[in-house]
C-alpha cells in the first residue's frame, strides 16, 4: 500500500430519484403532481390555516374575552446586583441616575428586582421593587422608597409637530 491508491471513503447517500422520465419508470406523466391545480404547478405555498377558499375556522368561530395587553405597564428591570456594582455606598439610587449609569434606557417606571447582593446602604428611589430587593435592600442598612411614576413633557414628543 502507498500514498497513490489511497482514496477517501465515500460517504454512503441515497440518489434523489428523478421523476418524468418515461410513463414505465412509475413517475412520469404529471410527475406524481396529480392533474392541474396548484400543487401541480410550481411555487406553491398555502398560509397555514388555509382551507382551500372555505370560510377558515379562525373566522367561523367567534371572538371571545377580553385581552388587556395594550393597556399593562412595562417596566425597566434594574437587578439588584448590578445597583450594587455601580453605585457607591450611601449614594441615592433614581431614575435619573439610573439612566446616567446606562442601567436604564427607555422611557419607562423602573423596577428593583432581587438578584444579587447587595451589602452597601444606599437610597433607592424607585417605582416598583420586589419583596426579596426590599428586604435584602433594608437587610443592608439602606432605604427604599417607592415613588409615584409620570412620564415628564420632554420624554413625550409629539411625532409631527405643529407648524407654527
Amino acid at each position: 500500500m502507498n500514498l497513490t491508491t489511497v482514496r477517501a471513503a465515500k460517504i454512503p447517500r441515497k440518489k434523489k430519484f428523478r421523476v418524468g422520465r418515461g410513463e414505465s419508470s412509475g413517475v412520469g406523466k404529471t410527475s406524481g403532481r396529480g392533474h392541474k391545480g396548484q400543487w401541480a404547478r410550481g411555487g406553491t405555498s398555502f398560509r397555514p390555516y388555509f382551507e382551500g377558499g372555505q370560510m377558515s375556522l379562525i373566522r367561523r368561530i367567534p371572538k371571545r374575552g377580553f385581552n388587556n395587553k395594550p393597556f399593562r405597564t412595562e417596566y425597566e428591570i434594574v437587578h439588584l446586583s448590578d445597583v450594587a456594582a455601580a453605585f457607591a455606598a450611601g449614594e441615592t439610587v433614581d431614575e435619573t441616575s439610573l439612566r446616567a449609569k446606562g442601567l436604564i434606557r427607555r422611557r419607562r417606571p423602573v423596577k428593583l428586582l432581587g438578584d444579587g447582593a447587595v451589602d452597601k446602604k444606599l437610597t433607592i428611589r424607585v417605582h416598583r421593587a420586589s419583596k426579596s430587593a426590599a428586604e435584602k435592600v433594608s437587610k443592608a442598612g439602606g432605604e427604599l422608597a417607592l415613588v409615584e411614576w409620570t412620564a415628564s413633557a420632554q420624554a413625550v414628543k409629539p411625532k409631527n409637530p405643529p407648524k407654527k
